[in-house]
């Protein structure tokens, strides 16, 4: 069974950057839809972007202006790239490889994965 790993979590300031991967242990189709969610202490779940193996993506509204995904095919990876990090950002973000394509599904409050990762911490402090 394939699994996601993430890295590049950790501390920072507010206006920091931080950019964090997620690759797989195992095989996961190159055909899959992977991404990023977060989760902050106390509220649900977010849908942060995804992205397809054909470079296709969405990022959520309130992130596309600093957050950028990008894919590297050969490697199976992801990354997010998170600039002028704001203490809202402050937040555990999960890997995520689902067959389904990037669109509204990924954003659904049901979406379910078929790989997730354990997820990175990002502290983003004032």
């Amino acid at each position: 069974q394939a699994q996601l790993a993430e890295s590049g979590g950790g501390l920072v300031q507010v206006g920091d950057s931080l950019r964090l991967s997620c690759a797989p242990s195992g095989h996961i189709a190159s055909s899959y839809t992977m991404g990023w969610f977060r989760q902050a202490p106390g509220k649900e779940r977010e849908f942060v972007a995804a992205i397809n193996w054909r470079g296709q993506s969405s990022v959520q509204d309130s992130v596309k202006d600093r957050f950028t995904i990008s894919r590297d095919n050969a490697k199976s990876t992801i990354y997010l790239q998170m600039n002028s990090l704001k203490s809202d950002d402050t937040a555990t973000y999960y890997c995520a490889a689902s067959p389904a394509a990037v669109g509204v599904y990924w954003r659904h409050r049901n979406f379910k994965a078929d790989y997730w990762g354990e997820g990175t911490l990002v502290t983003v402090s004032s």
